[in-house]
């Protein structure tokens, strides 16, 4: 049927196929080459079954990620592949240069959208979204982004910063296993399969460092909590608390080891999904203390009692069903290993806050109003009613719970609007689903991939195609299957599938099945896309989506699209103790207002269709505002082995979302398209390789060299620098040659359209390293400025400095030496006073012994002018004893000589011819004084000079001691001979 809506012919499709086999019989026999294409543009020709085969090529290689031009194609591997996303993989891939030319993987994407985000090229803000059917990979993909994104987006300088983007780094990544926790299940084709939608917004400031995320919600499937598939299971939160609880906790909440719960089927059956740790951990990161996620499991385990109520139908329809007794149950086979229905009444109320009859009543009995007295009425309710107001409870309670944890998560991980400037959003959505007994759930996850899908349509093929056309580039266009068809038939005005559904919503009758899909086939029987099945005993109608067809049952259809909420049950709710659910249901006022009888000021019903169109609607036009990156993810089989790789599923999932199509387009056109006034802007530097524009006499620029540019310029200004830039691709493409990249030393093809500048990625790459190399130089003339100015700078310091250096010894010189002289002149004035002082001394004590000496002498001295001096040379003797007992013993000491022509005022001439001699083997001492007759004390007086009595270097030889003034006397009289001998 898809094949004759599309308006093709299997026969003829064969024939194309077989033909194509021999036609590329050769290209396909070098298979061991395909797992090399990182890009299926370069698949020639670009068809099914080439790129089917390189596909399968790599994924047999382990190598899980293809490029498809501006598509990641990601195939899901079914088995651990931590070496894939490690954090060192997730740095190289940000510190690269140019991680296009890395090895495809989802970290390109990731780096791509962040540099965008950097470069702040209109529209900044960028999107991911993230598509494929269900199991193939979609979960996975989005927390691997956000895992990228923590970590290459947090990189603040401070330590207290660096604290901060790890507690939001961690808070983003901890909300991941809360979501997946309480939204995801495990169904049919996916073991962990989101049962929501969900657009996390991650928010960056000005630095492109992250600040914080927000999560939106769509569709949650609460029907999942009292209603399951064969072979599937509740929400993975439910498992969690049966498997991970402790022994106190089961006993708290009531959950006995072996326990059944009519609500929990499946569940000998493990995942991976079932760490109650984990979760709990998250919870708590998140700002859920322990006794908050307590209460919640609390209200959880007491959904899992109120389950395992059942109702027997009542003779009397007067008299309200009660609840079936064991005998019963286990006759009807739904009671084994289960709690009493007692039992379960009591522990459902206990564990809810609940009084234990209310709970039951309202259960049992209907409240209607009526008539303009707002009469009440109490009506005892039949068994499947019974059932279908237990199962309105949970999935209330349920979805109030989910909604409160989003808000917490928004609450803990959100950042301040004044905080951040732009965004990464992340979508991620059901994938396509198609199973035996489809539903309202299905038809709405079907009908948002049938929104996504012709979001990529119109983005990357008929707006660019059309684009080209506009801009006036020759384009030859492509035909492409297009989507439309199937969302006029869902969505369509004025009658579509959800306007009829909504419109039996608003009848005041009964809703028939059968009757249901008379009205669709009948109001909607031009439609190419509506078929039915004639041979179906049940009432259905068949929609041909993009992926293929589809068969709805009508059966419930408007039931759940009503999704009655009985005021009553919400009155009951607003009356618990428990803390949880008194926060859940407050008491407000303004919910009475829903609960009055139908007037004429009657509000339209809001139905389950209804709410989530305009929730989709609002979602596209944040995507139509950013920049779109696509995802395809792949599902090799739906067994979920790992190294299988199913061509017919694969190649379902390929012509459904339109890959073929995609790889012409991106191959043959232009995916980077810039305004002219943006491309002016980023790359007018360029105009400085071009030889023509520099300064001279020969420039055509006066002056300067270039033309000033202004932002605001008009168009007609903008061609004459465009046509400058484009000027320069010549240098550009040299320069690449000499660098020996030949890749880009091609000519790359550019066009000027009329508003736009259209290139391809090897282009916008040239251009780059062109704009980086003028940055360069102008860095490199700014820095080389800098320098010289610096420079000068530090020599006008330094001469300054050692001007002021200079001052400032020449002061501490004259200062020192005027300190000297007034030392010295002390020093002079002491001296010449004790000399004196000393000689009057010696003069009155010179004893009689000396006196006789003397006038013994041969030669008389009494009367000579020599025998004068004599006595003036034995008087400068006594400094000289002084100064001699502290020099060296050496002979021809240097100190030794000078202190005798000092104190003996002797001519200067050669000091060899001075001498001055010992005579130890000479008996007697002699004295210039008196020889004393007693003891003898020496008064000694301080030296009022600082330093008088300190010996700088004192000699191990020397003779110390300031009274030892004895001489020896053959010295004395050597010294003596030798002064009349000099003086002769």
């Amino acid at each position: 049927m898809l094949q004759q809506v599309n308006g093709h012919n299997p026969g003829s499709d064969g024939q194309a196929r077989e033909y194509l086999r021999e036609d590329l019989q050769e290209f396909l026999g070098g298979e061991v080459l395909l797992y090399k294409l990182d890009d299926l543009t370069r698949v020639n020709p670009v068809t099914l079954e080439t790129v089917l085969r390189c596909l399968q090529a790599r994924y047999m290689a382990d190598t899980f990620y293809t490029n498809a031009g501006c598509t990641l194609v990601a195939l899901n591997p079914f088995k651990p592949v931590p070496q894939l996303y490690s954090p060192e993989l997730m740095r190289e891939y940000h510190a690269a240069p140019q991680p296009q030319k890395l090895k495809p993987h989802v970290f390109t994407v990731g780096e791509q959208t962040y540099r965008n985000v950097k470069s702040l090229i209109e529209p900044v803000n960028q999107s991911i979204v993230v598509s494929g059917e269900s199991g193939a990979g979609k979960t996975w993909t989005s927390r691997c982004l956000m895992k990228f994104y923590a970590v290459v987006a947090t990189s603040p300088a401070s330590w207290e910063s660096h604290k901060i983007a790890e507690r939001i780094e961690q808070r983003i990544l901890n909300s991941n296993p809360v979501m997946e926790a309480f939204g995801n299940a495990c169904t049919l084709r996916n073991n962990n399969s989101s049962r929501f939608g969900k657009f996390i917004q991650l928010q960056l400031n000005r630095a492109q460092q992250m600040t914080g995320a927000a999560v939106q919600t769509y569709l949650l499937e609460k029907t999942r909590v009292a209603c399951q598939a064969s072979s599937e299971r509740n929400f993975h939160i439910f498992y969690q608390i049966c498997k991970g609880a402790s022994e106190d906790e089961r006993l708290q909440w009531h959950l006995p080891e072996g326990a059944a719960f009519s609500w929990l089927p499946n569940p000998e059956r493990s995942l991976e999904e079932d760490c109650f740790e984990v979760t709990r951990e998250a919870m708590l990161h998140l700002g859920i203390d322990t006794p908050t996620q307590n209460n919640i499991f609390k209200v959880l385990a007491g959904l899992l009692h109120l389950g395992n109520i059942q109702f027997a139908a009542s003779e009397d329809e007067a008299q309200p069903c009660q609840p079936m007794d064991d005998a019963k149950c286990e006759g009807q086979g739904v009671g084994w290993g289960r709690p009493c229905q007692e039992d379960s009444v009591r522990t459902a109320a206990s564990l809810l806050g609940l009084p234990e009859d209310v709970l039951l009543e309202m259960v049992q009995i209907r409240t209607i109003r009526a008539g303009r007295q707002q009469q009440v009425f109490r009506k005892p309710c039949a068994r499947a009613e019974c059932d279908t107001r237990r199962d309105c409870l949970a999935k209330l309670i349920y979805a109030r719970l989910f909604d409160w944890l989003v808000s917490v998560i928004n609450s803990s991980i959100c950042a301040d609007t004044d905080s951040w400037t732009t965004f990464i959003g992340l979508l991620d959505v059901y994938g396509f689903e198609s199973f035996p007994d489809n539903s309202l759930e299905q038809l709405c996850i079907n009908y948002a991939n049938e929104k996504l899908q012709q979001h990529f349509v119109a983005h990357y093929l008929r707006a660019q195609q059309e684009e080209y056309a506009v801009e006036g580039l020759e384009w030859s266009f492509i035909n492409y299957q297009d989507n439309q068809p199937c969302l006029d038939l869902i969505e369509g005005s004025p009658i579509s599938i959800c306007s009829l559904i909504n419109e039996e919503c608003r009848l005041n009758r009964p809703s028939s099945a059968a009757q249901l899909q008379t009205r669709i086939e009948t109001a909607l029987a031009g439609s190419p896309c509506l078929g039915h099945n004639k041979l179906s005993r049940e009432p259905s109608f068949i929609v041909v989506h993009y992926a293929g067809p589809v068969r709805y049952h009508t059966a419930g259809l408007v039931e759940k699209n009503k999704d009655p909420i009985p005021p009553e049950l919400t009155r009951l709710l607003q009356q618990s103790q428990d803390p949880l659910l008194m926060g859940l249901f407050p008491t407000n006022p303004k919910e009475k207002t829903q609960e009055e009888p139908p007037g004429q000021s009657r509000a339209p019903v809001l139905t389950v269709v209804s709410k989530f169109k305009a929730s989709l609607e609002q979602l596209l036009q944040v995507l139509h505002s950013t920049t779109p990156h696509y995802i395809r993810c792949i599902k090799p089989n739906s067994q979920g082995q790992a190294q299988t790789f199913l061509q017919e599923e694969v190649l379902s999932q390929l012509e459904a979302c339109g890959l073929v199509e995609t790889i012409h387009i991106s191959a043959a056109g232009f995916p980077i398209r810039v305004s002219h006034r943006n491309f002016v802007e980023r790359y007018k530097l360029l105009r400085r390789l071009h030889p023509c524009t520099s300064s001279g006499p020969d420039s055509p620029y006066p002056a300067k060299g270039l033309p000033e540019w202004c932002p605001h310029s008009e168009e007609a200004t903008l061609e004459p620098l465009i046509q400058d830039i484009l000027h320069t691709l010549p240098v550009l493409t040299q320069a690449a040659a000499i660098t020996g990249d030949s890749a880009e030393a091609m000519p790359a093809p550019m066009h000027c359209g009329r508003t736009k500048v259209f290139m391809t990625d090897s282009m916008l790459e040239l251009l780059e390293c062109g704009r980086a190399r003028v940055l360069e130089q102008c860095a490199r003339c700014i820095q080389g400025g800098w320098r010289r100015h610096r420079h000068r700078e530090q020599e006008r310091q330094w001469r300054a400095v050692m001007l002021i250096q200079a001052a400032i010894r020449s002061w501490l010189t004259r200062k020192h030496i005027q300190r000297l002289h007034a030392a010295a002149t002390v020093i002079k004035r002491a001296w010449q006073k004790w000399r004196i002082r000393m000689a009057c001394l010696a003069a009155k004590e010179l004893d009689g012994v000396e006196e006789k000496h003397f006038s013994q002498a041969p030669c008389s001295l009494s009367t000579s002018p020599l025998q004068t001096r004599l006595l003036e040379a034995i008087i400068r003797l006594w400094p000289l004893g002084l100064v001699l007992a502290n020099t060296a013993m050496g002979v021809g000491s240097f100190q030794r000589k000078l202190v005798v022509w000092a104190c003996l005022q002797l001519p200067r001439g050669s000091p060899s011819s001075y001498t001055v001699q010992t005579a130890q083997d000479q008996a007697g001492v002699t004295s210039i004084r008196a020889l004393p007759q007693g003891s003898i004390k020496f008064h000694c007086r301080k030296s009022p000079l600082r330093y008088a009595d300190i010996c700088p270097e004192p000699s191990p030889y020397s003779i110390t001691g300031f009274n030892q003034i004895l001489l020896e006397r053959h010295r004395l009289i050597h010294v003596t001979s030798s002064a009349f001998t000099g003086l002769g």
